[in-house]
């Protein structure tokens, strides 16, 4: 990665959770964390020694649905003429390597892979040309849902808002070009997404703006910017992974 880019990760490590930046596989922890003013503590850790946290800590995870046009397309739905949010509640979220747990009442959960944005400051009623002041970094998500649930209820919360289903991480990153990034979702190894975020509908700008005029942002909240083609059901026992180019992978697996 360029130098003038900066990795933010949370980890744990010598029994509590720490905010830090990562330079190659060094971690440098960081105080009291990258939504204000911090400092480096002088403590190094080795990545492949400490467990990744998901990367903040979202009052809310705001989701986008129908926006790639191939999606909608797979999907049978009309284009969207605005965005399409929904809520993930911060309890659905989980980190690298935690297990996305399949819930009894479901027959079908169905993996979704995305961009995600991490805000970095308080946002409400942003304008569209300053939406990227208010712009932490990006990172993975993958927006499981209860493919099931969702067209029996007619509407999304139940089916996007069990424990687990909003697997985020490794890290945040800056200093990407969002509107041009590759996209990969993997299961058990196997490419089912695959796509660029310059197929979005809706761009990151616009996002942040229109989401910050319907309800107030925090510190560290999440903006998923809607999954590509390529949807499909999991099953107990599978590892899923979404690699985004200059960002990273989040794997996790299926209980």
């Amino acid at each position: 990665m360029r130098e003038n880019r900066v990795v933010y990760l949370r980890f744990f490590a010598d029994g509590k959770a720490r905010y830090g930046l990562l330079g190659g596989k060094v971690i440098s922890e960081i105080t009291p964390d990258y939504f204000s003013d911090f400092r480096k503590t002088g403590k190094k850790y080795q990545l492949s020694k400490v467990r990744l946290l998901p990367p903040c800590q979202p009052s809310k995870v705001v989701a986008m649905g129908l926006n790639y046009l191939e999606h909608v397309k797979e999907m049978k739905m009309s284009i969207p003429l605005e965005p399409v949010i929904f809520i993930k509640p911060p309890s659905a979220v989980i980190g690298p390597g935690d297990d996305i747990v399949y819930p009894k009442s479901s027959g079908r959960v169905d993996f979704e892979g995305e961009l995600a944005i991490v805000i970095k400051k308080k946002a409400k009623n942003v304008p569209f040309r300053r939406a990227g002041d208010y712009i932490l970094g990006y990172t993975c998500l993958n927006d499981v849902t209860a493919r099931d649930l969702q067209k029996t209820d007619g509407q999304w919360t139940r089916a996007k808002s069990f424990d687990t289903f909003a697997p985020l991480g490794p890290w945040i990153v800056d200093a990407v070009n969002p509107d041009n990034l590759k996209l990969e979702t993997r299961v058990n190894g196997a490419v089912r997404q695959k796509a660029n975020t310059n197929d979005l509908i809706f761009k990151i700008q616009e996002i942040v703006a229109f989401v910050s005029e319907v309800m107030t942002l925090a510190p560290g909240d999440v903006i998923a910017t809607g999954t590509p083609p390529g949807v499909g059901p999991l099953k107990r026992g599978d590892t899923v992974s979404v690699k985004i180019e200059k960002i990273g992978t989040l794997t996790n697996s299926v209980a």
